[in-house]
Parts: structure tokens; sequence; C-alpha cells
């Protein structure tokens, strides 16, 4: 049986393969920045339905942001290895594989907009590294974090418009003490951030929460995008729930900036999968 998975810092998609079924699961996000080789078996550990079939897996191929030097790939591997004890195991970073999902053999660029966001640029082969994606401190511009973080900041400084205000108090249960907490003091502080931007859809035609949208796409090309001197010459792919759920004004921004847009999916996973299995001479039945 063979493993495929793509994972951010919210949740991680499985989709396992064999001859006769595939299977789909899914887990915790499983970031190396932000989780040891000990808590990877946790989080698998919690997964029933995947626990069942660690032996029968011989093969993973995991994509996962954060996976972007050997000493990071160690901690997903070191992790992989002790649930699924007869694995091959094989790490990149979740830009490759949302490269494979999008561009496929063809040459574009691939930007995440998730929980956090990234960009490269695949030549059809391989993915050239970048000087791109920062983290949710110094980076991820356009980002669930980066939303989140505009949106709250904008209740607790009482800049936000006093009728979507209002409408915040209902959603979240929200005071300083608290987020200081939450973000300075507990774990995963990108994705407590991020939880915030889910206030955005139910309110995404208000000209405050436009207002936010535009300005933080624009601030991903001015600061990604436009970084590659040929970007207009190039499709741009998107993958990510941020990409998906607001991309009538990311492709708004886009045609804004002359940026000719490919693919846009919400998850990866069923393309890389579907690349992977062709890599591997492998079919899925009709």
């Amino acid at each position: 049986m063979i493993l495929v998975a793509d994972s951010g810092s919210s949740k991680t998609d499985w989709r396992a393969y064999s001859p006769n079924q595939t299977i789909s699961f899914q887990t915790q996000g499983i970031n190396p920045y932000f989780v040891n080789a000990q808590d990877v078996v946790k989080i698998l550990t919690k997964n029933k339905e995947l626990a069942k079939y660690a032996e029968e897996i011989k093969e993973i191929y995991f994509f996962g942001s954060g996976c972007s030097s050997p000493d990071k790939h160690e901690v997903i591997s070191n992790g992989l290895s002790a649930f699924f004890t007869k694995a091959f195991i094989s790490i990149d970073n979740d830009l490759i594989g949302s490269a494979y999902a999008t561009c496929g053999n063809n040459e574009g660029l691939t930007c995440i907009l998730g929980t956090g966001s990234n960009i490269s640029y695949f030549d059809g082969k391989e993915v050239h590294k970048s000087n791109n994606g920062l983290g949710y401190v110094l980076g991820d511009e356009g980002s669930g974090t980066y939303f989140g973080k505009k949106v709250l900041v904008s209740y607790l400084y009482q800049n936000m418009p006093e009728d979507l205000a209002a409408e915040f108090e209902k959603t979240f249960e929200v005071d300083q003490t608290t987020v200081i907490q939450n973000i300075y003091h507990k774990p995963f502080p990108n994705t407590y951030l991020a939880t915030f931007s889910r206030f955005m859809i139910n309110y995404k035609a208000h000209p405050f929460i436009q207002e936010i949208l535009r300005n933080g796409f624009q601030e991903f090309v001015d600061t990604n995008i436009s970084s590659y001197s040929n970007y207009k010459k190039l499709d741009c792919h998107f993958v990510g729930s941020i990409a998906f759920y607001y991309q009538d004004e990311l492709r708004a921004v886009c045609a804004k900036n002359s940026i000719k847009v490919g693919k846009i999916l919400q998850k990866p996973i069923e393309g890389i999968f579907e690349y992977i299995l062709k890599r591997e001479k492998l079919f899925l039945k009709a």
C-alpha cells in the first residue's frame, strides 16, 4: 500500500492506494517547526482508521509545510518511521507537491495561500529555490494567518466598523489577555491567528473586508509574484483555502497586475496523489 500526504500547519490530507482500494484520511497539521517526532506519532495514533493500515503501508510520499531543510525532513521522517515501521519514506516540502498538483509537467508559478503563504517557480521538472516563505512572523502575506491578524487587530484597536465588530463579538470571545496568552505562550500561534480569518467569509462583501482582502493579495503579489521577472508570461496557480474561498477577490487583484491565473485548488492532495501514481506507473480503478 502506498500513502501520499499533503500537510499544512492546520491539517494533513492523506490518500492511500492499493490495487483494491483508495482510502482518504485527515489529521492535524504536521509542520516540523511546531511539532517534533513524538508529536507526529501522537497525531497519527489519534486516527484509528489510519492506524489500522500502518503495517500495510510500504511507501510514503509526504509533502509538508516547513519541510524545506534536511533537519526538518528528519523530524518528520523519524515520526513517520516510528509509526509506519515497514515503509520507505520520502519527504519533500509542500511547494513541490503543489507544483505537481497544478503544473504537472509544465512550467509555471505555484502559490500557496492557506494558513501560511509561499511561492515557487517550477520548470516542468524541478522546483527552484526562492527567498520567499519567511513564516508568519516575517512573511505569510495574503495567508489565513495574515488576514486573521488583520481582522483581530482591527477589532482590538477598535478600528473595525461597529456593525462588523458586533458580529465579531458574537463569533469569538476575545480580549487582550486571552489573545496575548494564545500567541506568546501557547503552541500553534499561527493556526490560532488563522482562525480569525474565517470571520471574513460571511462578510466578504463588506467594504472593510474587501479592502483587507485586496490589500493582502496585492501585498502577496508585490512581495512574492512580482519577484519573478517573467511572471506575466507564466501561468500562476494557487492552492489553499484562502485562495479558494476568496478567489473572486484574488482573480481581480491578479487581473489588475496582468497575472495569468491557472488552477485554483482548495486541496492539492488529489492532484499530488494522481501525479505520484502516474510517476510510479500505478493506476486508479475506473
